[in-house]
């Protein structure tokens, strides 16, 4: 029975809200001091690049009276900005582990270990005059946001009732995007983005962990995990009544016991073994596909071209960085809509979309670059094009590819999952950092046609691909995947798929 017939919707006013405000705060909770710190670290690096680059300098200069070479001092900065991606990487390893060992909840309350260490060294660095502190720093930020990626999204996913499955765990990619705009609100030259502040700057990040810590421990942790991992079922209603407000519905209890039933004698899988288990082949090279796609679209590389293009527009060095944060807010805006579409569209339709506009835009800011030269108005089309593929990477591939692992793996797949896919997006965004500063001088003007390249290969493998999942069972999605997995094939005793959609009034946690 649906949500709508068991609750009339003349009856189920207060219900509704109550059910949406628990799990709105629930994700705040978590995300502020979750997902928010990825986007808010990457961000926050902008600002001090310059008092940084001098601070390593000096402190060669005093220890051993050497002067670096520029390119030297940019070769320390460059280790300080990608070894973030590193500690990122090993982040997404332990994620799974920590996320079986211990529960969705507890790891993200114990990620904060890494968050709190990392700030401290930071607070710390340029007092014991050591940029090594820094370095270790970053590593220590980056495990904390490898492990938020992967933990925050799958908790979110098994909260969420299934009409508000995908708006939650979208709600990740929101904070994230919001991170990035306060890291540059906070970076400017007026807040912590001075000299004399910037260690205070890179230490900031606490704050937000602080929140976490004095507030996700007043809420439960994920229902699915308590019933299908701990076996539970008295913890697992507890939990499904304190997050949605109201008595346990029966259809959505009855569908966690199925999936426990399946996954009874099961333990969670490991990496390697989804790459050899035929029954998710298709499922694990969407997550490494998709996953990759996103850090290699080039969306982090288009804020590269931001100062160049807005300088050339006409608008001088000290506005930009008030007109930067201008693309922080245009993602986080694109999510935001995301999160109200992605339970109307579908998940297909807003990735599939948000690929082929980035194709459409890539090309067209290949051509503005080419011509800016030579034809007067072309710098304000290279401008038009920066928020205009970053609207379309967060109307789709922001959001909906975080959502896709929650969705087609079972709860004891759904760990290793997430470890490849954030092993995938931290690699690709290292290889991206390396390599970038490479195509810009090989490329030139036309260093987005690989970029535009990815974005066409990604659009046609999501449409040729990757089945729509919004209000579908596991099962459902499972018996999909099975045409795929066993193309040519009949295998024997596994039920024909029907599409379990959930209907009735949809609710979004951004509606409040």
């Amino acid at each position: 029975m649906v949500y709508s017939t068991l609750f009339p919707r003349q009856l189920n006013q207060r219900g509704v809200h109550g059910n949406d405000l628990n799990l709105m705060l629930m994700v705040t909770s978590c995300a502020i001091g979750g997902t928010l710190q990825y986007g808010y670290n990457l961000a926050i690096m902008n600002a001090p690049t310059i008092f940084i680059q001098n601070f390593v300098n000096e402190t060669f200069r005093e220890r051993w009276d050497v002067q670096l070479k520029n390119y030297q001092v940019t070769l320390v900065w460059t280790c300080i900005v990608s070894i973030y991606s590193l500690g990122g990487l090993a982040g997404a390893l332990i994620a799974g582990p920590m996320s079986i060992t211990f529960g969705r909840k507890k790891t993200m309350l114990l990620n904060n270990i890494f968050l709190m260490l990392s700030s401290l060294l930071a607070l710390t660095s340029r007092a014991a005059k050591s940029f090594e502190m820094i370095i270790i720093s970053r590593v220590l930020v980056g495990i904390n946001a490898g492990i938020s990626m992967n933990v925050q999204p799958m908790y979110f996913g098994e909260s969420a009732p299934k009409h508000l499955r995908g708006a939650a765990s979208l709600s990740s990619a929101i904070f994230t995007a919001f991170g990035v705009v306060l890291g540059q609100v906070v970076g400017l030259r007026e807040i912590l983005g001075s000299e004399p502040c910037w260690q205070y700057l890179l230490a900031s990040n606490a704050i937000p962990g602080l929140i976490q810590l004095l507030t996700l421990p007043w809420f439960p942790e994920s229902p699915r995990y308590l019933l299908i991992d701990r076996g539970d079922k008295e913890a697992c209603i507890n939990a499904l009544r304190r997050l949605r407000g109201c008595e346990v519905q029966r259809s959505e209890l009855d569908e966690i016991l199925q999936e426990q039933a399946e996954a009874k004698g099961l333990r969670p899988s490991r990496p390697w073994e989804l790459f050899a288990d035929r029954n998710v082949r298709w499922q694990v090279i969407s997550i490494i596909t998709l996953s990759s796609a996103m850090q290699l679209c080039g969306n982090d590389s288009i804020y590269f071209y931001a100062y160049y293009v807005f300088k050339e527009s006409g608008i001088s060095p000290d506005m930009i960085q008030y007109i930067t944060i201008c693309t922080g807010t245009c993602e986080f805006t694109a999510c935001i809509i995301c999160n109200l579409l992605i339970e109307r569209q579908g998940r297909k339709i807003l990735l599939m979309g948000g690929y082929v506009l980035m194709t459409v835009w890539a090309i067209v800011f290949t051509i503005a670059l080419c011509f800016e030269h030579k034809v007067e108005w072309m710098p304000y089309l290279s401008m038009a094009c920066i928020f205009t593929y970053i609207l379309s990477f967060g109307m789709g591939p922001a959001g909906v590819t975080g959502v896709l692992p929650t969705e087609i793996f079972s709860q004891t797949a759904r760990p290793a999952a997430y470890m490849i896919a954030g092993s995938m997006m931290w690699i690709n965004l290292f290889i991206m950092g390396m390599i970038f500063p490479f195509l810009v001088s090989e490329l030139g003007e036309f260093c987005f046609v690989p970029f535009a390249a990815v974005c066409f290969l990604s659009a046609l493998f999501v449409g040729l691909v990757l089945p729509e999942t919004k209000g579908k069972t596991l099962s459902a999605i499972a018996n999909e995947f099975h045409k795929l997995n066993y193309r040519g094939q009949d295998k024997q005793g596994l039920p024909a798929p029907q599409a379990q959609y959930q209907l009735g009034e949809v609710c979004h946690s951004t509606a409040l």
